[in-house]
């Protein structure tokens, strides 16, 4: 029985940090084998080690706090193993077969390893790693010494699920041959339509080239093999000079990632760089950033950041280099998010070059210039549509994030600012309102149920079962109604956590209409971040800095009983989904925490005069006839065919035709018109400020372009005709 308790101090947010650890456990015990051990270590013995130490303290926290109550044996050893194997060679373009058969006597004894500290794979399989790496080296400084053939008819799998560990090295050197002459070939398009005026700035304007004299074919084609072999050789240099930091995150996190996605180990480097967002008190791009296997892939814009300005780096867009300024780039395939990140920062007014794939195969480099992001445009911000030829007033609210300032009692928060906002709409006399969460990731839990509770008089919003079973309602206590009249909320699957708490609790009343793509994220749990530093005993302090254990901790239901992680929320209108072609979501993330429900609690249901059914029949009529949504369904169905081409052709002028198509149908389908119905009123108290006017402007122009935001003004209106009549 696990009887160890954790003293935390929550400040409940329902994504990234959430919690800081106050004091340490009561235990005393200073024997690490001890499976159940959470508590202080005591002055350690000459025999412990400082992995030892911290493996303890991690099995322990994790068997003791986390939701799912797994415990580490050695069938989560094996599942521990293959995350491991995917970190070390994900692309499954370094170890052969027999390599992986020799790593595999280690895969039921991550759970053993992990108690005595005795971490045997890492030397293992960088042993095997450093050998072939420099394999490769060898065989392809050799290869991109001469020209290659590029007419003859072969293809590369780009997609690493799709292939197996090559049982030769023949096999291997084959693989790295196909994988050169698809680099040089990209190398080769861009040098050609740099130099003859076709490559296109980050706002598609025709960019210069950089010299006047013009290369013959073999010259760009010598050109190119230079830069692919000086781009790997820094490759293999960094993988070969591996950190022991970066080699224990790779072990760590393959124990942690199979009790759930969202529980992780932070070497102590990363405590900050976790969850990285650049806008905050950082001068840097403003994205947040993740590691997916060997790439680092952008999670979310900061609204109003260096990137989100650009318009060109978009979620899911993966990084593959990182330049300053003019300087050669950088290639951050398969280096750590840390590491990249670090190349990625930078102070005000510098630039960044980053060159990204976008998910339909399209490669492009974007100059960022950095700069201290504007806050406020992360904040709620409201305004009034008019769509003619309806004659009622829409108010509009987006929320991008919960955000709220737990170190500031005064600081700002969301639930004040959105109910200001609807203060404001209620003297313009909004006949409805949309509040918009789409691509809200989550935050602050407290400001989900405020929120919820400016649609309702009172009542639960959520229940939070934490891992021993206990369920806690939170619920709204004021009677006060801030917004009366029909409501929308729109989400889409980039909403997560407490948006899709406010989203399931107004659709549970009935106090709201959910519009959007299919479903939501299913991110319905919470996490506490815990310093693993407060675990060792003063006379232990020499083992520090331990790192910390970000660990899910509690679960949500909706008050129905029905959990939103998993299956998130379903609309009750389904509309088309630019990010439909993704497989973004808590469904597609292994060993993610399953569905479940708990008992209903007891709830006042709103009684709406419109019928759901007739408001999504009205919808599809609508949507069938508008051609935005019909562009937007031919781009969504090219993107998933795009997507599932993963063979590239390695003969030049079928390359080229290839990519030359991508780029035409890519401009094709990021061409938006602006809808000439629709009108957007500036409520700011500074609307005469030229910078709040080019501000208005840019979000005026983003509303009009936005078919799903026309298509609610029209689910509003006829809510609204329903409640008049």
């Amino acid at each position: 029985m696990k009887s160890h308790v954790l003293l935390l101090s929550l400040a409940l947010l329902t994504q990234g940090a959430i919690a800081q650890q106050t004091s340490s456990p009561s235990s005393t015990s200073d024997d690490p084998s001890n499976p159940s051990i959470l508590g202080s270590i005591m002055t350690p013995k000459p025999r412990y080690t400082r992995e030892m130490v911290l493996g303890n303290i991690l099995k322990g926290a994790l068997e003791n706090m986390h939701l799912s109550n797994k415990e580490i044996n050695d069938a989560l050893s094996q599942n521990a193993f293959k995350l491991f194997l995917e970190r070390l060679d994900y692309g499954k373009q370094f170890l052969l077969e027999s390599d992986v058969k020799e790593l595999e006597k280690y895969k039921k004894s991550f759970d053993d390893m992990i108690i005595s500290g005795d971490l045997a794979i890492l030397d293992m399989s960088s042993e095997l790693m450093n050998k072939r790496i420099g394999q490769i080296e060898k065989y392809i400084e050799e290869l991109l010494n001469k020209p290659l053939n590029y007419n003859q008819k072969e293809f590369l799998e780009t997609d690493p699920k799709k292939r197996v560990f090559p049982k030769t090295e023949k096999e291997l050197y084959a693989h790295w041959e196909r994988l050169m002459k698809y680099e040089v070939l990209g190398r080769m398009v861009d040098l050609k339509e740099e130099q003859n005026g076709l490559a296109t700035d980050e706002k598609g304007k025709k960019k210069k080239p950089k010299s006047e004299k013009k290369l013959s074919d073999t010259e760009v084609e010598k050109e190119s093999r230079s830069k692919v072999l000086k781009s790997y050789k820094k490759i293999f240099s960094r993988l070969v000079n591996e950190k022991r930091s970066d080699k224990l995150d790779k072990f760590y996190n393959a124990v942690t990632k199979v009790f759930d996605p969202h529980t992780n180990y932070l070497v102590p480097e990363e405590k900050e760089d976790f969850d990285i967002d650049m806008s905050g008190k950082l001068e840097g791009i403003g994205a947040i950033l993740r590691e997916d296997n060997s790439y680092i892939k952008v999670e979310k814009i900061v609204p109003g950041s260096a990137s989100w300005k650009t318009k060109e780096v978009e979620a899911e867009d993966v990084i593959l280099k990182v330049g300053q300024g003019k300087d050669e780039p950088v290639d951050v395939v398969d280096m750590s998010l840390r590491d990249a990140v670090k190349l990625i920062r930078g102070k005000k007014g510098t630039e960044v070059r980053l060159t990204i794939k976008k998910p339909n195969g399209l490669v492009k480099v974007v100059p960022i210039v950095r700069d201290v992001v504007e806050i406020e445009e992360s904040y709620a911000k409201g305004t009034l549509l008019e769509l003619a030829p309806y004659k009622s007033k829409i108010g509009y609210i987006t929320i991008p994030k919960f955000y709220r300032d737990f170190n500031d009692r005064n600081g700002r928060n969301v639930t004040d600012d959105t109910r200001k906002e609807i203060e404001r709409l209620n003297k313009e006399g909004a006949d409805g309102l949309i509040l918009d969460l789409r691509n809200n990731g989550g935050g602050a839990l407290e400001d989900a149920r405020m929120i919820s509770g400016l649609f309702i008089e009172k009542g639960p919003i959520v229940q939070v079962k934490a891992h021993t079973g206990a369920v806690d309602v939170l619920a709204d206590t004021d009677l006060k109604v801030d917004f009366k009249k029909p409501t929308v909320v729109l989400i889409n699957r980039f909403s997560a956590s407490a948006s899709e708490i406010v989203a399931a609790a107004l659709q549970d009343y009935g106090r709201a209409v959910i519009v959007g793509g299919e479903f939501s994220h299913g991110k319905g749990t919470v996490q506490a971040v815990v310093d693993l530093d407060g675990y060792v005993s003063p006379m232990a302090k020499s083992y520090s800095p331990l790192g910390a254990l970000k660990i899910t901790i509690q679960k949500f239901y909706r008050v129905n009983g029905s959990s939103t992680q998993y299956k998130g929320v379903t609309p009750d209108i389904i509309l088309p989904d630019q990010f439909s072609h993704l497989e973004s979501g808590e469904k597609f993330l292994d060993y993610s925490i399953p569905w479940g429900e708990v008992k209903a609690v007891k709830y006042n249901k709103w009684k709406p005069s419109y019928d759901i059914k007739t408001l999504r029949s009205n919808s599809q009529e609508r949507v069938k006839k508008n051609e935005k949504f019909q562009h937007l369904v031919d781009s969504i169905k090219w993107y998933k065919e795009q997507k599932e081409k993963t063979k590239r052709s390695l003969v030049a002028a079928d390359y080229e035709k290839e990519r030359k198509a991508i780029r035409e149908m890519s401009d094709v389908f990021k061409k938006e018109e602006e809808s000439k119905n629709l009108v957007v009123k500036d409520l700011s108290p500074n609307s005469k400020d030229k910078a709040q006017i080019e501000k208005f402007d840019e979000f005026s122009k983003t509303l009009k372009k936005d078919a799903v935001i026309e298509e609610s003004v029209m689910i509003l209106n006829d809510m609204i005709k329903k409640t008049k009549s």
